[in-house]
């Protein structure tokens, strides 16, 4: 296929050289003079490992050259890859100057082209940027409309600088986010048999899955640097107690616990993440990333508090407020802080929960919920049924199987508010919404 690709930095590069090992015939466009000669000379313009060899020999099989003409470059490709800077503003927001010189070139060329040319947007952007800045400025430039006189995709980039050729051809995923599932499958096929899962999403969940590795990764990076510190002071060998850390494939390196949804709570994680940052603190250690866990933790209970309160409703009932489900215990429970703050308000509330019912009447927590929250024990029903019957908003708050009948028996005026992502949402109505889906 002949696909070009514009900008000639680290992603633009790797990506011309690798894709030209692949057979696909390569045209690279810069504004810099020196960038388009050096790919024309078969040299590298940036340092990376296999990469020289990539272009040199790929150059001698005719394969790769560079221009700095745009409309050479997009009259002579079927697709094009646009991999232009997008760095920081003082501010820290997202510098699109690059990107909207680009959509007006490349737009002011596909006015006069015939056939409908595909571009492929690799520049990381947040997201709403292709739906708020990109197809606009293409459109307006080409006097085209997208899906009708051209077409556009999100392809994020996973490379890491050193092994840049070697994450190209052996990538964990590869993302496209495309309007058209065709388009989407057309761009994954030059991508020939590059090894990991290849996902079709929308543009708006590609532009952000980049920013969500990265965010990821300098979260794990930094949270290893903080406890280092802190085994350091502690006379600790922090690498033996991280290479132990990583054995545990269930919960610690593992999909286990990343899916978005209401806060953390419970006998263990409150009272560790304070013990911790106790014990840093008498050791004059610095753990701002631990020290401010519990403080976004409570923003989710407020955050949901808002959301409740801003339904306008006053009877509200409460499904499953034990910390998560299968359990009876409600020792920092997220849900019995929720329940004080609406109380606190004047909601009229009824609770449910099977577990701390039976838990009331025989279980160990008997004493704790008679004790210590009696105001919230006389609240609670004996059924799902008497909460469903005269409540205005249902508040799912475990994973109790039970619960997911909420979605279907509730009335279409009774508002569902989830917590947890309850069952098959596919149940869910115009009167269902999610803490943050």
């Amino acid at each position: 296929m002949n696909i070009s690709i514009f900008g000639l930095g680290y992603v633009g590069v790797v990506t011309a050289g690798c894709l030209a090992s692949m057979g696909h015939k390569v045209t690279g466009v810069d504004v810099n003079e020196v960038k388009v000669q050096m790919l024309n000379d078969g040299l590298s313009p940036i340092i990376e490992k296999e990469l020289p060899e990539l272009l040199d020999i790929n150059r001698k099989n005719g394969l790769i050259h560079a221009t700095t003409d745009t409309r050479e470059a997009i009259l002579s490709t079927e697709m094009s890859i646009i991999c232009v800077g997008t760095p920081s503003r003082s501010n820290g927001c997202l510098d699109t100057r690059y990107l909207e010189v680009v959509c007006q070139e490349i737009g002011a060329v596909l006015k006069e082209k015939d056939e409908k040319h595909v571009l492929i947007f690799r520049s990381t952007m947040i997201p709403g940027t292709m739906r708020g800045i990109v197809i606009p400025m293409l459109e307006s430039a080409s006097q085209k409309k997208s899906e009708e006189g051209f077409y556009v995709a999100f392809n994020p980039e996973f490379l890491r600088e050193s092994t840049a050729v070697f994450d190209f051809n052996n990538p964990p995923k590869t993302v496209v986010g495309a309007d058209s599932e065709d388009v989407a499958r057309r761009i994954l096929s030059i991508y020939g048999n590059v090894t990991g899962e290849k996902m079709i999403t929308g543009i708006e969940v590609a532009e952000m899955v980049k920013y969500v590795d990265n965010n990821f990764h300098a979260l794990k990076i930094t949270f290893a640097n903080e406890i280092g510190m802190l085994c350091k002071n502690l006379g600790l060998d922090s690498h033996q107690v991280m290479n132990i850390f990583m054995k545990d494939t269930k919960l610690n390196i593992s999909a286990t616990y990343l899916k978005p949804g209401f806060a953390f709570g419970g006998s263990c994680l409150p009272k560790d993440l304070r013990a911790i940052s106790c014990l840093a603190r008498m050791h004059d250690v610095e753990t701002p990333l631990l020290n401010s866990l519990m403080v976004s933790n409570s923003m989710q209970v407020t955050n949901a508090s808002k959301k409740i309160i801003s339904y306008g409703k006053k009877k509200i009932g409460l499904a499953g407020f034990s910390f998560k489900e299968g359990t009876d215990d409600l020792r920092e429970s997220p849900m019995v802080e929720l329940i004080e703050i609406l109380l606190g308000k004047g909601y009229d509330l009824k609770l449910y929960d099977r577990n701390v019912f039976l838990s009331r009447l025989i279980g160990a927590n008997k004493e704790y919920i008679t004790e210590k929250i009696p105001h919230i024990s006389s609240l609670m029903v004996d059924s799902l049924d008497e909460l469903l019957l005269d409540r205005e908003v249902i508040i799912i708050g475990n994973k109790e199987k039970e619960f997911e009948r909420i979605l279907t028996d509730a009335r279409s005026d009774q508002k569902i508010f989830d917590l947890v992502r309850i069952g098959d949402l596919s149940n869910a109505r115009d009167n269902y919404e999610g803490i943050s889906w």
